[in-house]
């Protein structure tokens, strides 16, 4: 696991760091070829996710989000957006390319440990598919997260 990702774990919400690291960890080593995970999105402020907001409405660029600050499960630290990383020097996006050559694309691979660990998938929306996504089932209920307490930056579920 790199250190970027590493990072980006530790900033997720602590309820979900050593899953994280478990779910990181498993697709690394499935995925026995050329391709490793990134993360590339984890917790995101209010601020950063009205920046992402702004793209394609008011700033230049392709929208990218429907959620405005606070209304992302980004902003709570129970998702997570992913690459895979090709020998360590250029990042893929690409959900069908096999870079282990085991006949199952590597983006599915990884999409299947992350729903084993109950994370749900992005590319498994009706609308606005977002296939770098996933966020903790049961976790992945902005309105009902900004209800909570929060404490240290992090909401408390208990």
């Amino acid at each position: 696991m790199d250190t970027i990702t590493q990072k980006r774990i530790e900033q997720l919400h602590p309820m979900v760091r050593e899953e994280m690291k478990k779910i990181i960890t498993e697709c690394n080593t499935v995925l026995t070829g050329k391709a490793k995970v990134r993360i590339t999105q984890g917790l995101r402020t209010f601020e950063e996710q009205n920046a992402l907001y702004a793209k394609g409405r008011t700033s230049p660029g392709a929208k990218v989000t429907n959620a405005k600050g606070g209304q992302s499960v980004h902003n709570y630290g129970f998702a997570v957006d992913i690459c895979l990383f090709i020998e360590n020097k250029e990042v893929s996006w690409d959900i069908a390319k096999d870079w282990d050559n085991d006949k199952i694309a590597d983006w599915l691979e990884c999409v299947a440990i992350f729903n084993k660990y109950g994370w749900d998938w992005g590319g498994n929306w009706k609308k606005f598919k977002d296939y770098p996504h996933f966020e903790k089932r049961g976790f992945n209920d902005w309105r009902k997260l900004s209800k909570l307490k929060q404490v240290n930056g992090y909401i408390v579920t208990k």
